[in-house]
């Protein structure tokens, strides 16, 4: 007959109370893991008292129940990937060997104040052989009463401190750190922490552990001493860091700086990646605390981050690819462009949590990654070659009439012209819609406009992006109106041109687009790495110079601020009041790319995905035709 009194505490056939808990079944494999149990699964935990007093059951029951809440917590941890850390902040390494000196403390003054006569053990034998009329001797008696610690409890204190203290001094002395090791990676594993034990901070907090431990040993031979040493609060792991500040922690700050006004998707991912980074790196600081060193540190180890990434390392830690990379020293690695667009988000975050009050007036601070981005390589995207020009229209898009897979339909024969002609991006081109081409009806000038459409997905690059460009006549001639009307027709006013293209992870309607251009260039022979889509506004521009356009009206045809340019408002329509429109079309109309003959491509109507961007009915229509 099992007896069962209030929650956990249970009595067994033999009059024996025993404590146990259940262990939650998606926690049951981990319990074993902290137990090192045998088994694989443990669902339940349970200890002996030892002891059929019922009182004195619910008075042992209640540290065994604490133990079974950090054994669950313990498990609750090896199911939380925690990124591998190398540094740790000044204030969590005094935290953390704050809260082991109290803990020594609390241990030593809670034997005391239990006032336990002597050891369990020590009295059991003592009394077994006592009654067996068995003969020995023993340097200690066992007290009949349970007032204080008996003299073989003060002894063992005495020899435990007497021991252990010197040698802790001899190891401090020395620093050598495998002496508390142990004990540090028992602290890590309670306050939540991996970090990495080939750091230099790992060290720092050995260090800092062992003078910790060397104060409560001095503490605990001074209270055996009879000297009142008071024990600290033990404060909770959980609620440790918080504690030790009110600060505010980086990914919360992140968090409010989104919140505070709209941004871009592809913005929100960029800051979100370097974010990620930078915790995968240091954890989740307070944004008070980070200093120079821990964007030294940041960029020093992004620097190693491979550029190509499959398998693990995808999911793998800022860490780990840094240690894949020294393993591998001639493995390409991230330019210095993509590391400073982390480094920006870092410094516009903390910058934003200072102007709003999550760093205080009174904290003494500066902008940390202020000075530390790396210098990046002059960009090598030049103008396409007109012989590569001539292979990509002389190819099958444009001659035969075909629209590979990846090419989504009439985008593969559209964009690249688009480009070639306006110097727009492929951003500002894959989202286009019918309303976007438009005809000015005082000059009957056709023109296309660049916008931004949060809504819709569609964004710019800058304020000035947002532009009006005039549609060069050579477009008219392929047949860009044609092709328009019939877009119209067969979707509205409002319909996107190029309905296959979907947006990407990061928002983008032209993200795998742009990764099937460059495999189709490639097919063609166009093998020089600086001849991308993005080179075609390149081109542009440098045609628009060649046609001696004043550079004024090639930064505003091209959405470039321009250091000579007087400032304007924000959108299409200011644009178009400045220079007009039969300027603008006059410069548009100058661009010619000379060696290059495109008199062979038309477009020619054949049908046109109603629906938009259904994939199984595109399939079976046929291609519109090129003649």
């Amino acid at each position: 007959m099992v007896r069962v009194v209030g929650l956990g505490l249970i009595q067994n056939e033999h009059g024996v109370w025993c404590v146990r808990r259940k262990v939650p079944k998606r926690l049951e494999e981990a319990v074993a893991r902290v137990q090192g149990a045998p088994r694989a699964r443990q669902p339940w935990l349970k200890r002996s008292l030892r002891t059929k007093d019922e009182k004195r059951a619910k008075i042992l029951a209640k540290p065994i129940m604490m133990e079974f809440d950090r054994i669950l917590a313990q498990a609750e941890a090896l199911l939380v990937e925690r990124p591998v850390r190398t540094s740790l902040t000044e204030a969590e390494i005094k935290t953390i060997s704050d809260y082991f000196y109290a803990h020594e403390l609390g241990a030593d003054e809670e034997l005391r104040e239990e006032g336990v006569g002597t050891d369990p053990i020590f009295a059991d034998v003592h009394r077994q052989l006592t009654e067996a009329g068995i003969e020995f001797k023993s340097p200690f008696e066992v007290p009949q009463t349970s007032s204080g610690l008996s003299d073989r409890m003060m002894h063992k204190i005495e020899e435990d401190t007497s021991i252990v203290l010197p040698a802790v001094k001899k190891a401090l002395a020395r620093g050598n750190v495998d002496f508390i090791r142990y004990e540090v990676n028992e602290l890590l594993q309670l306050f939540g922490i991996n970090l990495d034990p080939n750091s230099s901070d790992f060290r720092k907090l050995a260090l800092a552990v062992m003078r910790a431990e060397v104060r409560a040993l001095e503490a605990i031979h001074a209270r055996h001493q009879g000297e009142p040493v008071e024990s600290p609060k033990l404060v909770e792991p959980g609620a440790a860091f918080a504690a030790s500040s009110d600060g505010w922690r980086l990914r919360a700050a992140y968090e409010g700086w989104v919140k505070v006004e709209p941004r871009k998707k592809s913005t929100q991912l960029e800051f979100a990646r370097g974010i990620d980074r930078f915790i995968e790196l240091h954890g989740d600081l307070e944004v008070s605390q980070i200093n120079r060193r821990h964007i030294r540190e940041f960029r020093d180890a992004a620097q190693l981050v491979p550029a190509r990434r499959s398998g693990k390392l995808l999911k793998a830690g800022l860490p780990e690819l840094a240690e894949y990379s020294r393993r591998h020293p001639d493995e390409p690695r991230l330019k210095a462009a993509t590391i400073n667009k982390w480094l920006n988000c870092l410094g516009a975050v903390l910058n934003w949590s200072r102007k709003n009050g999550l760093i205080p007036d009174e904290v003494p601070w500066s902008d940390p990654v202020s000075g530390m981005r790396l210098t990046e390589a002059k960009s090598n995207r030049q103008p396409w070659e007109v012989e590569e020009l001539r292979l990509l229209f002389g190819s099958p898009v444009y001659l035969g009439g075909e629209r590979p897979i990846g090419g989504k339909g009439e985008a593969a024969f559209w964009l690249p012209l688009l480009a070639l002609f306006s110097g727009a991006r492929l951003s500002e081109l894959a989202p286009l819609t019918v309303d976007d081409l438009k005809v000015d009806a005082a000059s009957g000038v056709r023109f296309m406009t660049i916008i931004e459409d949060e809504e819709a997905g569609r964004g710019v690059k800058t304020e000035q992006s947002v532009r009006a460009v005039p549609v060069h006549p050579e477009l008219v001639r392929i047949g860009l109106v044609d092709f328009v009307h019939r877009v119209r027709a067969c979707g509205g006013a409002s319909a996107r041109l190029f309905p296959l293209l979907t947006p990407g992870p990061k928002g983008g309607f032209g993200e795998a687009f742009s990764k099937w251009f460059g495999r189709y260039k490639r097919t063609l022979g166009v093998e020089n790495p600086s001849s991308v889509f993005h080179s075609f506004r390149h081109g542009f521009k440098d045609a628009l110079r060649a046609a001696g356009v004043q550079e004024d009206v090639n930064d505003a045809l091209t959405g470039h601020s321009g250091g000579n340019a007087v400032a304007r408002g924000y959108g299409w329509r200011d644009m178009v009041r400045r220079f007009g429109f039969p300027t603008l079309y006059a410069a548009v109309e100058k661009v010619t790319y000379p060696g290059l003959d495109l008199t062979h491509i038309h477009w020619t109507a054949a049908q046109i995905p109603i629906k938009g961007p259904d994939r199984s009915s595109a399939r079976n229509k046929k291609p519109l035709r090129a003649r």
